[in-house]
C-alpha cells in the first residue's frame, strides 16, 4: 500500500459558519484534525486607530460595526467609558432604556447565532423561524434610531431620544391581502412599549418551537454532544467569557458580578452548563433568550410607570433640541460646534465592560484632555474564543470544525478590528 501522510487543508476564507472572512489552515490525518491555525487579517478596518482620529462622539457608530450582530451592546461599553472619564450621571429612565435594548440585542444576537449554527450543521427550518422573530426586533431598532442595524442610539449622558409613541405600519400591497395586513398591524397600533410587550408575550412559545426542533433531536445531539469540550479551569485559562464560559459551568456574568446601569434592579437567572460541550453552550444561549425576555418585561413595566428625561441636562454634552437649533442663532452655533469639534474629555483613562451577547466586550479609553481619544482599545469577546479553536477541534473530524466555529459564535468584525 502507498504510504499515508498528513496533509494541509485550507478551510475558508469564505465559509458561512464564521460570519466573515475566517481562514483556517488545518493539518489533517485522514479526516481527523491534528492542528488548526486561524489566519486573520482578511477584514482589517483599523477601527481602534480610526477612533483615535475623530472626536469622541463621532466614533459611536464604529462600535455598531465591530460585532454587527450585537450593535447597541458595543455602543454601551464605549459611551460608558466616556461617561466614566467625564463624570456624567445618566438619568434613570435612560438606564432602563439601555438595559431593555441590551436585552433586545442579546435576543437578536442569539437568534442570528441559532439560525446560522443550525443551518451550518444541517437544520434548515430553525433558520427561517429565528429570522421571523428577528424582524420584529429589527423594527424596534428602526423605530428608535431610524436604522435597522447600526443604530448609534446610545449617547454619553443617555440615549438619542425617548421611545416613540407610534410604530410604523405595514402599508397595503398587491403581495398581501387586506386580512394579512390587518394581522401584521394588530400589534403596531400602540407605542413601541406596546409592541415590545406583545412580542414578549409570544416569544417564549417561539423559543419552545426552536427547542422542539433541536433539543431532543438525535441528529443535533450527535453533532454537538461531546464536541469541543472545554473544562471550567481551561475555559478560565483561555480567557473565555459569556456563554462559552458559562457553558463550562462557571456562573460568571458581568450583569450580576459587576452590575452597570440598572441590572441590579431587575430579576433574572444565569444559566450554566455541566459538560462544556457544544450542546451545553446551545442550551445556555437558548435559556438566555428566555431570561432576556424576563428582563425586557420588567423594563417595560418600569418605563410605563416612570416618565422622565432620557439625556443628561449638560450643555457641554447634549446638543440643543432641533426646534431650538432651527430658530435660535446661539443654539445653531452650539449644535455646529458640538457636532464638528465635539467635547473635550478630562485627562485620564477608563475601562468599561458590558456583558455583550458573546461575552465581555470592553473599551479601554485614554484621554489627554483633547476632543479626541489618545488611545482606544477593544476587548473583543470573540478573540480568545477564536484562539481556542485549535484546542477545541484537535482529534475531531473535519465536519466538527463547523460545529465548533458555530458554538463559538464568531463574528469577524470585532476580531479583525
Amino acid at each position: 500500500m502507498s504510504e499515508f501522510r498528513n496533509f494541509t487543508l485550507n478551510f475558508g476564507p469564505q465559509h458561512p459558519a464564521a460570519h466573515g472572512v475566517l481562514r483556517l489552515v488545518l493539518e489533517m490525518d485522514g479526516e481527523v484534525i491534528q492542528k488548526a491555525d486561524p489566519h486573520i487579517g482578511l477584514l482589517h478596518r483599523g477601527t481602534e486607530k480610526l477612533a483615535e482620529t475623530k472626536p469622541f462622539n463621532q466614533s459611536i457608530g464604529y462600535m455598531d460595526r465591530l460585532d454587527y450582530v450585537s450593535m447597541m451592546c458595543n455602543e454601551h461599553s464605549y459611551v460608558m467609558a466616556i461617561e466614566k472619564l467625564m463624570g456624567v450621571e445618566v438619568p434613570l429612565r435612560a438606564q432602563y432604556i439601555r438595559v431593555m435594548f441590551d436585552e433586545v440585542t442579546r435576543i437578536l444576537n442569539h437568534l442570528m447565532w441559532l439560525g446560522a449554527h443550525g443551518i451550518d450543521i444541517g437544520a434548515m427550518t430553525v433558520f427561517l423561524y429565528c429570522f421571523r422573530e428577528r424582524e420584529d426586533l429589527m423594527d424596534c431598532y428602526e423605530a428608535v434610531s431610524g436604522a435597522r442595524m447600526h443604530a448609534t442610539y446610545y449617547r454619553p449622558g443617555g440615549v438619542y431620544r425617548d421611545l416613540p409613541d407610534t410604530m410604523p405600519q405595514h402599508k397595503p400591497s398587491k403581495f398581501r391581502s387586506v386580512k394579512d395586513i390587518a394581522r401584521l398591524n394588530a400589534s403596531r397600533s400602540g407605542s413601541l412599549l406596546d409592541f415590545l410587550q406583545d412580542f414578549t408575550d409570544r416569544f417564549p412559545a417561539c423559543v419552545d418551537e426552536y427547542e422542539t426542533l433541536l433539543t431532543d433531536n438525535r441528529i443535533w445531539k450527535q453533532r454537538t454532544v461531546n464536541i469541543g469540550v472545554v473544562s471550567p479551569e481551561r475555559a478560565l485559562a483561555l480567557g473565555f467569557s459569556g456563554p462559552m464560559l458559562r457553558g463550562s459551568g462557571l456562573a460568571w456574568d458581568l450583569r450580576k458580578k459587576q452590575p452597570y446601569d440598572v441590572y441590579d434592579r431587575v430579576d433574572f437567572d444565569i444559566p450554566i452548563g455541566r459538560n462544556g460541550d457544544c450542546y451545553d453552550r446551545y442550551l445556555v444561549r437558548v435559556e438566555e433568550m428566555r431570561q432576556s425576555n424576563r428582563i425586557i418585561r420588567q423594563c417595560i413595566d418600569w418605563l410605563r410607570a416612570n416618565p422622565g428625561p432620557v439625556m443628561v441636562d449638560d450643555r457641554k454634552v447634549r446638543p440643543p433640541r432641533r426646534e431650538e437649533m432651527k430658530g435660535d442663532m446661539e443654539s445653531l452655533i452650539h449644535h455646529f460646534k458640538l457636532m464638528t469639534e465635539g467635547y473635550s474629555v478630562p485627562e485620564g483613562q477608563a475601562y468599561a465592560a458590558v456583558e455583550a451577547p458573546k461575552g465581555e466586550f470592553g473599551i479601554w479609553l485614554v484621554s489627554d484632555g483633547a476632543n479626541k481619544p489618545y488611545r482606544v482599545k477593544c476587548r473583543a469577546p470573540g478573540f480568545p474564543h477564536l484562539a481556542a479553536v485549535d484546542e477545541m477541534v484537535r482529534g475531531h473530524m473535519l465536519a466538527d470544525v463547523v460545529a465548533v466555529i458555530g458554538t463559538a459564535d464568531i463574528v469577524f468584525g470585532e476580531i479583525d478590528r
